[in-house]
Parts: C-alpha cells; sequence; structure tokens
C-alpha cells in the first residue's frame, strides 16, 4: 500500500479520514453520478443501444471533488442537526446509489449517531424490523422512487408496526444549513472503537439480522481491500451495487485512501449502464458474480468490440465463483478478475490479487491481508492443519462486534474470539482459501457428505445451463437427497435430468453426488443486493 494511502488508513474515524483526503487533494474528483438512462433497457432495441453508447460523451453528469464531498457533508449535518438530529440518535435510511446518499452518510457520521442503512428493495417486514430493532429515531426515505411509494411504506409501518420514528424524504436535495450558524453542533466524535453502523445480513438463510460495526470496522475491511487490488490514483472505480450494502463503505474508504473517483450507477442494467462505464472511462467494476456474467453476456453480442474500453480489472465477492467463470472474463472481455470473500459481519476476508497465478484465481477467494487471522476448524472448533477442510472462523479487526441479539452474539463466536462464518473450506500452503461450501450446504446422502458447491461448478460449464443451485431436500430412505434447480440460457432446449447425470458421470463425479431431482426456473430466486440465490426459497418450494 503507498505511504500516503496506509498513513490515512490510521484514521480513527470515518469523518476523520474524509477531512484528511479533502486536505491532501480538495480538487480531485471523488464521486460521479451516471445518467439514470437504464430504466427503460428491458424495452430498447440494439439500434438504440448503439446510438447511446455513440453519445457517450454528451452528458454532463453530477460530480464531487473530495473537498466538496466534505463540505456538502457538513452543510447536510448542520441541516440535520438543525431539524433535530442529535448524536444520542439512531437513523435509519433507505436510499439508492447516488451522490446525495454517500453525503447523506458522512452527514451523520460528522455527528456521531448511529446509523442503520437499508436496501431500497426492502419492504415493510424487513423495514419495521429494523427499526424496532434499533428504536431508530429516524427513518429518511426518497418519497416515491421507481414505482415505490416510500412515504406510505412508512404509513403503513406507523399502522402496523405501532412505530412513529421522524421522517426526512431525502432524494436529488438534503437537509442544508450553514455550519457556521449552529454554535451548538458538537464537534466531531474521536472514538474509532465505537458501534455507530447497524448493517443488516441479506436473510438468504435466515430472518436478517443486525450487524454492529464501528467506524474502525469499515475502514479496516476498505483498506485490505485496496491494498489487495493493487489500486492506482489514476483508476476510476465503479458503485454499482447498492450503497446501503456493506460494500458501500468498505468502496468509499478505498476511495478515500487512494484518491480516485467512482462512478455511481442509481440502478444497475445491461446494456444501459455501458455508456456511463464509457463515457468515465471505469478502469476497475464489478459486484459479483451475477455482474460478471452480465458484463459477459452483453460482450458476446459484440464479438470483436471491446465493452468497455478502459476496462482493465473485475473485482467483487459475494457470491460463489465458477472457475470457467474466470477464464470466460479474461478471454473475452479482456481484462483481469479476481475475485474475494466477504460478508456483512467481515466485509473483507481475502481477496484475489492481480500478480497471483490464473490458477489461484480461478480457484481459490484469495489470501487474507495482515490483520485477518483465518482459522479452519473442526465443528467443535479444534484447529485443523493446512490442508485440512473444515470450518472457516475469522478473527481480526474488520470483524463485526457481534449482533444487535446478545443471544445471537454468543452463538457466532468461539472461545478465542474467532467468528464462525458456517462457511466450509481448506487453507492451501500458499496461504489462499478455498471454499468448498457452506455448513447448511453440505448435503448428507446416507451418511455421506456431498458438496453442493463442487456439483455447480461441474454443472455450469455444461451448455444447457447458465446458472444452477444445487440443495439437500429430505428424503426418509437417504436422510437428503440431491437436487439440481437450473436456470438455462435463451433459446436452450430443455434439459432433463438424464443428460445431467450423463455429464457428471463423464466428468467423474462420483455415483452417490449424482442428483436425484431436477427443477427448471425461468430465474433463480436471487436477493437485490449481489444478486445471491435464495437457497432457502428453493428448500421451500422443492422440499
Amino acid at each position: 500500500m503507498p505511504a500516503v494511502a496506509h498513513e490515512l488508513s490510521t484514521s480513527r474515524t470515518l469523518w476523520e479520514l474524509v477531512v484528511r483526503r479533502a486536505e491532501l487533494t480538495p480538487g480531485a474528483p471523488a464521486l460521479i453520478q451516471a445518467a439514470d438512462n437504464q430504466a427503460t433497457d428491458n424495452q430498447v432495441d440494439d439500434n438504440s443501444v448503439d446510438d447511446r453508447l455513440a453519445d457517450v460523451n454528451q452528458v454532463d453528469d453530477p460530480s464531487l471533488t473530495f473537498g466538496e464531498l466534505r463540505s456538502r457533508a457538513e452543510r447536510t449535518a448542520a441541516g440535520l442537526y438543525e431539524k433535530g438530529v442529535r448524536p444520542a440518535h439512531t437513523v435509519a435510511w433507505q436510499l439508492p446509489t447516488r451522490i446525495e446518499t454517500v453525503v447523506l452518510s458522512l452527514a451523520l457520521a460528522r455527528l456521531g449517531v448511529r446509523q442503520t442503512p437499508l436496501i431500497p428493495g426492502h419492504q415493510e417486514r424487513e423495514i419495521a424490523l429494523a427499526l424496532r430493532a434499533t428504536s431508530a429515531a429516524w427513518y429518511i426515505h426518497p418519497g416515491r422512487w421507481r414505482g415505490t411509494d416510500y412515504t406510505a411504506l412508512a404509513d403503513r409501518v406507523r399502522e402496523r408496526y405501532g412505530l412513529a420514528p421522524r421522517t426526512v424524504i431525502a432524494y436529488d436535495t438534503l437537509p442544508d444549513a450553514d455550519p457556521g450558524s449552529l454554535s451548538a453542533i458538537p464537534e466531531p466524535p474521536t472514538d474509532g472503537t465505537a458501534v455507530r453502523w447497524i448493517y443488516w445480513t441479506s436473510g438468504t438463510t435466515s430472518e436478517p439480522r443486525g450487524v454492529r460495526h464501528t467506524d474502525r470496522s469499515l475502514i479496516a475491511g476498505g483498506s485490505c481491500l485496496a491494498h489487495a487490488l493493487r489500486l492506482r490514483p489514476d483508476d476510476v472505480g465503479s458503485i454499482a451495487f447498492p450503497y446501503a450494502h456493506i460494500g458501500g463503505p468498505d468502496y468509499l474508504v478505498m476511495l478515500l485512501l487512494y484518491g480516485f473517483p467512482a462512478v455511481l450507477f442509481e440502478k444497475f442494467a445491461m446494456p444501459g449502464a455501458l455508456a456511463g462505464y464509457r463515457r468515465h472511462g471505469v478502469t476497475t467494476a464489478g459486484g459479483s458474480t451475477a455482474f460478471y456474467a452480465m458484463f459477459l453476456a452483453e460482450q458476446r453480442k459484440r464479438p470483436g468490440e471491446k465493452l468497455a474500453p478502459a476496462l482493465r480489472l473485475l473485482a467483487g465477492g459475494g457470491a460463489p465463483k465458477p472457475p470457467e467463470l474466470y477464464h470466460e472474463v479474461v478471454a473475452e472481455l479482456g481484462c483481469q478478475l479476481t475475485h474475494g470473500y466477504g460478508m456483512t459481519e467481515a466485509p473483507m476476508i481475502t481477496m484475489g490479487a492481480p500478480d497471483d497465478t490464473p490458477e489461484q484465481l480461478a480457484t481459490t477467494e484469495g489470501r487474507p491481508p495482515a490483520g485477518m487471522e483465518i482459522r479452519i476448524t473442526t465443528p467443535d472448533g479444534e484447529p485443523l492443519p493446512p490442508g485440512s477442510e473444515g470450518e472457516v472462523r475469522l478473527r481480526g479487526e474488520a470483524v463485526c462486534q457481534g449482533y444487535l441479539d446478545p443471544a445471537r452474539t454468543a452463538e457466532a463466536f468461539d472461545a478465542d474470539g474467532f467468528l464462525i462464518t458456517g462457511d466450509v473450506g481448506r487453507l492451501l500452503e500458499s496461504g489462499h482459501l478455498v471454499l468448498t461450501g457452506r455448513t447448511k450446504d453440505i448435503i448428507i446422502r446416507k451418511g455421506e457428505n456431498i458438496s453442493a458447491k463442487e456439483i455447480e461448478q461441474l454443472l455450469y460449464e455444461h451448455p444447457a445451463v447458465a446458472d444452477v443451485a444445487v440443495i439437500g431436500l429430505p428424503d426418509p430412505e437417504r436422510g437428503e437427497r440431491v437436487c439440481a434447480v437450473v436456470e438455462q440460457p435463451e433459446g436452450a432446449p430443455p434439459v432433463t435430468l438424464g443428460q445431467l447425470t450423463a455429464y457428471l458421470r463423464a466428468e467423474g463425479l462420483a455415483t452417490f453426488k449424482l442428483p436425484e431431482q431436477l427443477e427448471v426456473l425461468a430465474e433463480l430466486p436471487r436477493n437485490s443486493t449481489l444478486r445471491k440465490v435464495l437457497k432457502y426459497k428453493l428448500r421451500e418450494r422443492f422440499g
């Protein structure tokens, strides 16, 4: 990590980091809002897409420098304080990926309040859960956005759940006041170890849980990510996922450390987002496996033409990556792909590095950074030697301070302070981590352990499979049976269970691991953040 970035990474609080970056490079671009021209992507034809790509330089997108980011956040903090927001409050906000959202979040960080970001796609039940669990005094939302009336949503939460936080509507305007006119506004917080962030797990396996983070845990996660990716001040990044996701501050910290800008996409969809990538010369992009696949699908419509000419790196995590996908990205998109491993509880655990070998980048999740300990254990917590497969446990500054529910916290950490992730994997001698599944993704059929991920990776390479999820379903004779749920490519002929099992046999998969049930869906159920497949919905549907 460059010396300046390393020195900045020692900042006690996120607001201190904002101030120090603004002092270093006040005129450097920080945030750029890509024009929101994706709303009708499903209705546009190829000619209109080509027209938009040809006119990439004809749009004057809003932007902020690092100096402007600081001053806007200070004015918004004063405006919020004038409305009655105080450091003792908890503020829930549910906003799309916009410059104003970043400014608002930093304004709350300047005031030292506890904030709980909510994904725009969360509905009444999730909102009520968050407001009640955090005792939120304020709920900030966009009014009406993409067909959802958030004001009416807030009214329903009040009526049905008896919750009555004060509300603020924020979208393209924010509360605003002169900080100098408010003599009572408190000094910025200095304690970076206080819990001021409550993020929510995606609820892919159970009810969402409130995860307690500090400024220092977020700075540690972003520092690790920046160091792993070997980014440069002349890079141009992109945030195409919900900023309310734990990846939002992870990425923001990276920008503040290295002093390069990011293009924000309020909604990521292909091909509409391409104009923004081209217009601003985005060099690094990503999000998750689903994002890589969307880039690939669009590239395949334009063989021989580089989709985003400046793009040199796709990076992300949050969902398993089939090794074949790595090779497809490198060969067809003409850029590098580094995939990592993170979760709401620890936003950056491992990350592939650009100088890793192709084999390491294709088949592992990368290495942990300094300060992140990974321990592979037996189910009862006994450490295992390198190369052994077992439960993945974590300890380090980027790891959260537990959950809102103390009982869940007690269950989640072992006696040595390691977070029990629920993932299964092994550490190689090189330090790279290979994930082989989740404890809930281990299917036990007639006493034999079967890795769902192993079968998924093989099936992904079949030409009749666009995406796949393998699950275990209750079976009175076997304990569990193996079920493959497949999403097929557009126009592909229907695939049969016999075809897939024959293919798996030919690939050398053991007979006891072969799927015994096949389900074909037009689209696998996914969450609204990093597009993770919701396996619990598949188990509910087919179990």
